[in-house]
């Protein structure tokens, strides 16, 4: 049992997502950041979806009651064990007592805290991915109490960089209204530094806007990435807790390595789009 000392800001339990439900208007959810926890699993052998902490800003202190060992992937937090700072990607081992404390983050967005054998926790329609009104608990507070299980561990060769690369040049696909655009909107849309303003696990709002005459869409179906432009000019990239629907013009969809970027960005950092085959 690992004890919530303090929650810290934002930090949530996901695994790789809720698949099949979309139908009824459930969000596939998951990792924001599918690579850094694709590793951070992979270092402590893990099935790759298998479910962990998601960090955003500023991390939790927990208490441990027994060893494990556990990885932090993705973004630096200055993470400390009994005050002393361990490093990321790589496999850490812990003993009955040390306190691990996860602090704000000095590089990224968010981190990702996988623990040998995996969180143990019942599955939602599929899935162990916290969700509000899915799941009866939704992120981590104070007193909480974090199970592990006792899975097999794998051996996996860590093929992928180990450390955050990112970046802030977002790739992306002509979307089903892309063709709407006129010719000084498509100039700005690509040549234009967007900023980052409020963004949470369902959607980036971009504080930008570029010059439409665009009108809303009957009710059409959105992914995760999918970049929508509203008749005021706004653009919004929907995440992982994304609806499953929505009445904006799709103008854009994002490819999974941008998502990855982009859920590593904080309010204020600039971005611009890169349109590609």
């Amino acid at each position: 049992m690992i004890k919530v000392i303090d929650p810290g800001l934002y930090s949530t339990i996901q695994d790789n997502g809720r698949y099949g439900y979309r139908n009824i208007a459930v969000p596939y959810s998951g990792f924001m950041d599918k690579e850094s926890a694709t590793i951070a699993n992979k270092l402590v052998g893990n099935e790759v979806n298998e479910c962990l902490l998601e960090i955003t800003l500023m991390g939790p202190t927990l208490l441990f009651n027994k060893n494990y060992t556990l990885s932090i992937t993705g973004g630096d937090f200055n993470s400390t064990i009994n005050d002393k700072k361990i490093e990321l990607y790589k496999p850490i081992d812990v003993k009955l007592g040390d306190v691990l404390k996860i602090n704000q983050t000095s590089n990224g967005a968010r981190c990702y805290l996988a623990f040998s054998g995996g969180i143990a926790r019942k599955k939602y329609l599929g899935s162990k991915s916290s969700l509000k009104n899915i799941t009866p608990s939704y992120f981590l507070k104070k007193g909480d109490e974090i199970k592990i299980s006792n899975n097999k561990k794998l051996n996996f060769v860590v093929n992928h960089e180990l450390k955050l690369t990112t970046s802030s040049i977002l790739n992306v696909f002509s979307g089903p209204e892309y063709s709407i655009l006129k010719k000084d909107s498509l100039h700005n849309l690509f040549n234009k530094e967007f900023t980052i303003g409020i963004n949470n696990r369902m959607a980036y709002n971009l504080t930008e806007q570029i010059q439409t005459k665009t009108k809303s869409i009957i009710s059409s179906p959105v992914l995760p990435g999918t970049v929508q432009l509203t008749p005021s000019g706004n653009i919004i990239i929907l995440h992982r807790d994304c609806q499953t629907t929505g009445g904006y013009s799709r103008i854009l969809q994002l490819n999974e390595k941008s998502l990855d970027d982009l859920s590593q960005l904080k309010n204020g950092d600039k971005i611009k789009f890169k349109l590609i085959n």
